[in-house]
């Protein structure tokens, strides 16, 4: 790790930044925010300009919670146009560096690996994140940030905590830096990977800043945080091992493919059956396009915040690995049964299909079932293949006609937002 240079570069509110140069109208000036209308005013925000985040209003607000007095421009959701945006960046990053050494960690983030590069263009790692940003600010209108940092960890908090607060928008960090700056910062959940849950577990501790946390007993970490406690402990110092190399390297022991939708409305017990079944269809169809099969699938099922219940969740274990259709319903269908609580209305589903390994080493059963696995396997190839000609609506089941059944929208959705085709 001696030695090495990182940058991490943000897109400064990328949507609305977006929507804002396709209208003609200056990112850092313009009031707009990038919300569905159709969805009502409960809707969450997906960003909203820097103007308004300069009034103090949060950038995942609901559009309820704009302030009445503020005129703002509201823009439907297009994901096709911001993918678009988001290459047209990438092709920058690649004008300066092979792909070998370009993480792409979010739509509108990316870390790169600089450390090679500034000998040759004899260029500071400041001068090469101007560069950089002067290009992207060009080529798509889009403000950027950077983080410049000696290690992954410390170029994204420099970018979060730093970058973002000064007016050149470049923030760097050292180790040394790092301790002398920000080890007595509030609230810890302003730190990569630092989340409401792991501070208040933390302060059970009496640990409220990354100095704490530098200097707190390692035996008390452990017991509290298990392997992850090795990771916090880095951090406090501003250390990370992890190299984009190893990232692009990495091979999970395991695999999961998963789904989940947050409802417009309270569904009752049937109507969110059917939700789940259409569910699991997706599921078998992106299973069957990988090449793929599932051990087990997970349930989560959620209840109208009226209630004040907890989620009910449960795991279903196949018979053999499958991504058939025929044979994963019948067993997520009778889970759903089990732990669903009845008459209460429901708000949100999440199916997950646990175990995913290549289907080519997967076990058939004996004689007809064989027949009927192969059998699955093209009717589902098929579907795939009518789908990516057509489109996803093109081939349907009729429980996707049926009211309340929302896999006809859904399929005209990227990441659960309009595609604005």
């Amino acid at each position: 790790m001696e030695g090495k240079t990182y940058l991490c570069i943000d897109l400064k509110s990328f949507y609305a930044s977006v929507e804002c140069v396709e209208r003609g109208l200056d990112p850092m000036a313009a009031n707009l925010a990038v919300a569905d209308p159709e969805r009502g005013r409960g809707t969450v925000c997906l960003a909203i300009s820097p103007a308004m985040k300069a009034m103090g209003i949060k950038n995942r607000c609901r559009v309820y919670q704009i302030p009445e007095h503020v005129e703002y421009i509201m823009a439907p959701p297009r994901m096709k146009l911001y993918i678009k945006y988001a290459a047209d960046v990438y092709a920058v990053y690649l004008k300066y560096l092979a792909k070998e050494d370009i993480h792409v960690y979010s739509i509108d983030e990316a870390f790169l690996d600089v450390t090679p590069y500034l000998s040759l263009y004899q260029l500071t790692a400041r001068e090469l994140a101007v560069t950089i940003m002067e290009d992207i600010r060009k080529t798509t209108g889009i403000t950027a940030t950077a983080g410049i940092g000696t290690n992954l960890y410390l170029a994204k908090v420099a970018l979060d905590l730093m970058a973002k607060h000064v007016k050149d928008n470049i923030g760097y960090l050292d180790e040394r830096l790092y301790r002398e700056t920000l080890w007595d910062h509030r609230p810890l959940t302003d730190f990569f990977r630092i989340g409401p849950g792991t501070e208040k577990r933390l302060g059970s501790l009496g640990i409220t800043t990354m100095g704490d946390l530098a200097q707190a007993e390692e035996a008390a970490l452990y017991r509290m945080f298990g392997v992850d406690a090795e990771l916090l402990i880095d951090h406090a110092w501003g250390r990370e091992s992890a190299t984009i190399a190893d990232i692009k390297s990495y091979q999970p022991k395991s695999r999961s493919l998963s789904s989940g939708q947050v409802l417009l409305r309270d569904y009752t017990f049937e109507e969110a059956r059917l939700l789940v079944k259409e569910m699991v269809d997706a599921l078998c169809l992106d299973l069957t396009g990988q090449g793929m099969a599932a051990q087990s699938v997970s349930l989560s099922v959620g209840y109208s915040y009226k209630t004040g219940l907890e989620p009910s969740s449960g795991t279903a274990r196949l018979p053999e690995a499958s991504n058939s259709y025929r044979i994963m319903a019948p067993y997520v269908l009778d889970l759903y049964g089990r732990i669903v609580q009845k008459g209460r209305p429901i708000r949100r589903l999440d199916v997950s299909c646990n175990g995913v390994s290549d289907e080519a080493y997967r076990q058939y059963g004996l004689f007809a079932e064989d027949k009927m696995a192969e059998r699955d396997r093209k009717l589902q190839q098929a579907v795939l293949e009518v789908k990516e000609r057509f489109g996803k609506n093109a081939l349907i089941r009729g429980m996707d006609l049926m009211e309340g059944a929302t896999a006809v929208e859904r399929n005209r959705q990227i990441g659960g937002h309009k595609d604005g085709g």
